[in-house]
């Protein structure tokens, strides 16, 4: 059997390539700024926030690289929006929280957790770009000392879109300005990246309160102290044994 074979393909006008250009500009644009919607947790991530509904303080303890800044980042962003995805498990909290995120220094908090929640500290314009979407970031407050380092962010809670049910905020600290700065305030929750001084971590769950538990802080860190106090809250004694 023979016969003609016909390859036909449109061809588009120089106007059309453009409009398909910018389309395709403004959507890849939408999903940088939404990357809370595509968030795909691997199995220790799931568990590590399933815990969350039991147990008020969690420490997600690994090597560098495995996800834990990250677990970390994308929990809280979900807690300060209320956009909870279809497979969450852990902790709800059912009105806006107001959250500290710290680090060890002023620097090293806006360069970890700071980045993954917002987006490159140094490029305002990809603020937004963070596990925080873009439309939920109503108003930030810029860090004295530090250049591109935020003091705290107000964010809209609740739903997507122009649904907005109240605000939550977050405010960012570090281990360095020592104990006194810690005390006074009353907080929902409490996100540390990297291992906290044991004044520092017990003053900070002091000041977290969440509904029936009394506490609720999460912990993100390589374990680079050894077998320091606050490891040894969150290990059996058996673990302990066969860590020594």
């Amino acid at each position: 059997m023979t016969g003609n074979y016909c390859n036909h393909q449109q061809v588009l006008t120089s106007t059309e390539k453009r409009e398909l250009v910018l389309l395709l500009q403004e959507r890849s644009r939408r999903v940088s700024r939404n990357a809370l919607a595509g968030y795909r947790p691997y199995q220790k991530q799931v568990l590590f926030h399933s815990m969350g509904k039991v147990h008020g303080e969690r420490l997600f303890m690994a090597g560098n690289q495995l996800g834990k800044t990250v677990a970390g980042g994308y929990e809280v962003a979900i807690h300060l929006t209320g956009r909870y995805p279809d497979w969450w498990q852990g902790a709800v909290f059912p009105k806006p929280p107001k959250f500290w995120v710290s680090g060890v220094t002023s620097e090293s908090t806006r360069d970890n957790p700071q980045r993954i929640l917002v987006g490159p500290p140094q490029i305002k314009s990809a603020w937004g770009t963070g596990s925080i979407p873009g439309d939920c970031i109503i108003d930030s407050t810029p860090a004295r000392g530090v250049p591109d380092a935020l003091d705290s962010l107000v964010i809209r809670w609740g739903g997507g879109g122009d649904v907005r049910s109240g605000d939550s905020i977050v405010l960012f600290k570090s281990y360095e300005k020592g104990r006194d700065k810690w005390q006074g305030d009353t907080i929902d929750g409490l996100w540390c990246d990297e291992e906290p001084p044991m004044d520092i971590y017990s003053e900070g769950r002091t000041r977290s309160n969440k509904g029936q538990l009394s506490t609720f802080v999460i912990i993100t860190f390589t374990p680079l102290l050894g077998m320091s106090e606050v490891v040894r809250l969150f290990l059996t004694d058996d673990q302990i044994k066969a860590m020594q």
